[in-house]
């Protein structure tokens, strides 16, 4: 079952947007709909997103996705269609039983970071604790683990306007952890840092992730970073869904020619893991000990320099199981599927 369960969720900003929900149902396009004094932000989105998976929803600039984060914690209410958390309706819910919700399983990290300036790191990481009652000793106590955590250490007692902007975005980042919600939304929350740090803050978000489990909505208009990041990718195009899948279905098999357009000139080698070339160990050979064999989930990239001039294939595990093997000719044949 889905942690969180969408259906059709349909949003449109303007004074009578009921009215122009059905002339979209009718058939008015967006551009017709902006004519008559009313944005289409969001049409029909059903999405199913799964305990402990980062879930990338991604589009260009006004495809909607800032827009579909917001209804999972209720900051916006649709003109249709419903949200639920664990079966409970989000859109039914009272303005206490929302406020629990905020505070007890959901956390967000901005794009603008959203600290506020009149705390140090130290009160601004422990600020979700302190919403909820925590005494301030033991709220203080762990937001010092997770500054220690995002590397920000012998920072504590800063205020938000001395710190770099990849400095900040930790800052964000470990409030959210130190909420200790199991449901984490990040808008954009990269996309403001320059190409290294934002590199850096990806590999620490996957790193957390495999030891946490929490599960993340990411929003990004970046392909490469959904890619890099998403266990699955939503497409937003015009407020519409245009494909759901992991990276490698996205990259191999898109929903249309507008999907195969936005993703062609991407690096597969970087995007795809090496179980995408992946077939399977015969039958009649003994597999290998799994120490001698390769992680299935490495991105092709990385195992590259260990196929290169290599003669037999290369085995593959997943655990402590081998679950396939590879081989260059393999790589290089599913790599040319690009062109």
């Amino acid at each position: 079952m889905a942690l969180i369960r969408i259906r059709g969720l349909s949003t449109i900003f303007g004074p009578r947007p009921k009215e122009a929900l059905q002339q979209v149902r009718a058939g008015v396009d967006k551009a017709a709909l902006l004519a008559r004094g009313h944005t289409l932000a969001l049409h029909d989105i059903d999405l199913d997103i799964r305990a402990g998976e980062i879930f990338v929803i991604m589009g260009l600039s006004g495809s909607g996705k800032s827009t579909l984060v917001r209804h999972i914690n209720r900051l916006i209410d649709p003109t249709a269609g419903s949200v639920s958390i664990d079966g409970e309706d989000v859109l039914a819910m009272r303005p206490d039983e929302l406020i629990a919700l905020r505070r007890r399983r959901l956390a967000m990290v901005f794009q603008g970071f959203g600290l506020l300036a009149h705390l140090s790191v130290l009160d601004n990481v422990a600020f979700g604790l302190e919403l909820r009652g925590v005494a301030r000793a033991e709220r203080q106590e762990r937001a010092r683990h997770w500054i220690e955590r995002v590397a920000l250490q012998g920072f504590e007692q800063h205020r938000p306007s001395q710190l770099s902007g990849g400095m900040r975005q930790r800052v964000g980042l470990a409030r959210a952890l130190c909420s200790d919600t199991d449901i984490i939304l990040m808008d954009e929350a990269f996309s403001a840092l320059d190409p290294l740090i934002r590199s850096q803050l990806q590999g620490e978000l996957l790193t957390l992730q495999a030891e946490l489990g929490r599960t993340v909505v990411f929003i990004t208009h970046d392909l490469d970073e959904a890619l890099r990041l998403g266990d699955r990718v939503a497409i937003l195009r015009d407020g519409r869904l245009a494909q759901v899948g992991t990276p490698g279905e996205v990259l191999m098999a898109p929903a249309d020619e507008q999907v195969a357009a936005f993703v062609r000139d991407v690096n597969r080698a970087r995007a795809l893991t090496i179980d995408a070339a992946r077939v399977p160990w015969p039958a009649d050979a003994p597999p290998p000990p799994p120490e001698r064999a390769v992680d299935a989930d490495l991105s092709i990239e990385q195992v590259l320099p260990m196929l290169v001039g290599r003669r037999t294939p290369l085995a593959l595990r997943r655990g402590g199981t081998i679950v396939g093997q590879v081989s260059m000719d393999a790589v290089r044949d599913l790599l040319a599927q690009q062109d």
